[in-house]
């Protein structure tokens, strides 16, 4: 039996924590919206659920609500926003943390308003959309829900 441990066994160096806040866009037909990284950015043509940093002094309900509004058209409030899950993702240069949130109900029509491809997926589907590697641990969650 291993000991959980035994690959801790050295410390790594600390990273900047950046606190991204994410959603779940789920339409009335169980689908999920997904978002590709454009080129240009970090890990371009990966796709991921929509959000972004969260500001100083923003909660990340507040976060989302902003960023739904800059890059997808849409309006939303806090109140249609459930927690479901998060990612804890350490990657080269920086340590993600990222709340998940849920959202059934927003005003307008989605489009994509930074120039990112767009698409809903059923999460049984995911596999079709290569992820970065701190939304692969979401999934789970969300075909519980769903």
């Amino acid at each position: 039996m291993s000991n959980c441990f035994e690959k801790f066994s050295t410390a790594l160096p600390p990273l900047e924590t950046v606190w991204v806040s994410a959603v779940a866009l789920v339409d009335s037909d169980g689908r999920v919206l997904l978002a590709q990284r454009p080129a240009g950015k970090k890990m371009a043509g990966l796709w991921e659920f929509p959000g972004g940093k969260i500001e100083v002094g923003e909660t990340p309900e507040q976060a989302l609500v902003r960023e739904l509004k800059e890059e997808l058209g849409i309006d939303t409030s806090t109140s249609c926003l459930a927690p479901l899950t998060f990612a804890s993702h350490r990657y080269d240069d920086f340590h993600l943390m990222m709340p998940l949130y849920v959202c059934r109900v927003w005003r307008g029509h989605v489009t994509a308003r930074e120039g990112q491809a767009l698409a809903w997926a059923h999460p049984r589907d995911f596999s079709k959309y290569p992820m970065p590697p701190a939304d692969v641990p979401l999934i789970p969650a969300l075909m519980d829900l769903l």
